[in-house]
């Protein structure tokens, strides 16, 4: 096989890339060791993050950093045999937290996001798989009166820096917008512009059948046998080698498999997630997802039933799964919203990547003409699947 370009990596960054370098008239093939949107793709809370323009910090205050410390939290769970490996990343990532260099980051991170939207919505209309986003936004809620005032009050600065849309909601006007939560709430933030998904594997399905009615090939192949040929790349698929004339790394978390053999030392590291299917009670009905900010997860309605996911897992990327997050969210998540019972036989767990100034990895590589990265895409409260392009 031979293509101008290789896209190493079938998730929801790499299949948007492929499908961008098709429509521009380059041959692509994506490459994949699994299926499509099979890994960390497949689960997330089916949000396209309009509004993401803070990538979730590392928190600095004591009270926050003693309750993640013991380890007991929806939100964050870290494994306590990683901590020596990954105790230098947590490090910058905290000083990357800092308030001054967290604004920094945000107006470059909104600049990246700014056509989340739009783009997704022309892919979607391209591959005929608008039926799966749906226009609600989300709502992020809030137990006490002290953190929902302090959440308007962010919500209104990022409203002045760079024109996000919400409606802010007392108690009354979040009963009214999500009837079938149980009253126990204070409020909540209804971020407007963003987008949600409601079955996020099948609208990468959708888009990889596009990339292939463009004339893109989609096979299986093992991306740690990409090797420098030439002015070019090879590699070693399902369907024999493959020669390209340049390749794109978008692995995810796995992008360092590939980067590390190519001498490239870079700040990539993981965070794990769980989810988990639950049938709707009777004719309860949740309108669009619903963040839990103060416990840590999120209930997002999709076609399978209502989805639970938690927060972020600090390990090892190939560890043990231990969804002990997922435990502790349920309970609380059923006192909250009418949940029956479990859909999926077991949870579902995924890797995010991320860097430790919460920044992903795009562009040219500086030591290969003709090789790119594009990965570290995911750092937020909820996982998003943005659309990048080289």
């Amino acid at each position: 096989m031979h293509s101008d370009v290789v896209v190493l990596g079938a998730g929801m960054v790499g299949i948007s890339v492929a499908v961008h370098l098709q429509q521009r008239g380059r041959s692509t093939v994506l490459v994949d060791r699994r299926g499509a949107a099979e890994e960390t793709s497949f689960g997330n809370a089916g949000l396209i993050q309009r509004e993401g323009v803070y990538p979730y910090g590392f928190p600095h205050d004591f009270g926050a950093l003693l309750r993640y410390w013991l380890n007991h939290t929806i939100d964050a769970h870290y494994h306590l045999l990683a901590l020596p490996e990954i105790a230098p990343f947590l490090w910058k990532y905290w000083e990357h937290s800092r308030r001054k260099r967290h604004a920094e980051i945000a107006r470059y991170y909104a600049r990246l996001i700014e056509h989340c939207v739009t783009e997704h919505d022309a892919l979607a209309a391209a591959a005929g798989a608008t039926d799966l986003i749906r226009r609600d936004g989300w709502i992020r809620a809030f137990r006490s009166e002290e953190k929902r005032d302090g959440g308007f009050a962010e919500a209104e600065q990022w409203q002045r820096e760079f024109g996000l849309a919400y409606r802010a909601l007392d108690a009354r006007a979040l009963q009214e917008a999500e009837p079938h939560l149980a009253p126990v709430l204070s409020g909540g933030i209804h971020w407007t512009q963003p987008t949600s998904v409601v079955d996020p594997h099948a609208l990468a399905s959708a888009y990889v059948r596009l990339f292939e009615r463009l004339g893109g090939r989609f096979v299986q192949g093992n991306a740690a046998t990409l090797a420098a040929d030439g002015a070019g790349w090879r590699l070693r698929t399902a369907e024999g080698p493959l020669e390209a004339g340049a390749a794109v790394v978008a692995l995810g978390p796995w992008a360092d498999v590939v980067t590390r053999a190519l001498g490239y030392d870079l700040p990539l590291a993981v965070k794990r997630g769980y989810h988990m299917h639950y049938r709707a009670a009777g004719t309860a009905r949740l309108n669009r997802p619903v963040l839990d900010s103060e416990r840590g997860y999120c209930l997002a309605p999709m076609t399978r039933g209502i989805r639970l996911t938690t927060g972020a897992e600090f390990a090892l990327r190939d560890a043990i799964r231990t969804p002990v997050q997922l435990g502790r969210a349920e309970p609380i998540a059923r006192n909250l919203f009418p949940l029956a019972e479990r859909v999926d036989t077991e949870p579902w767990m995924g890797a995010r990547p991320c860097t430790p100034d919460m920044m992903p990895i795009i562009g040219p590589a500086p030591r290969h003409a003709s090789l790119w990265f594009a990965f570290g895409h995911a750092h937020h409260r909820l996982t998003p699947g943005s659309a990048a392009r080289p």
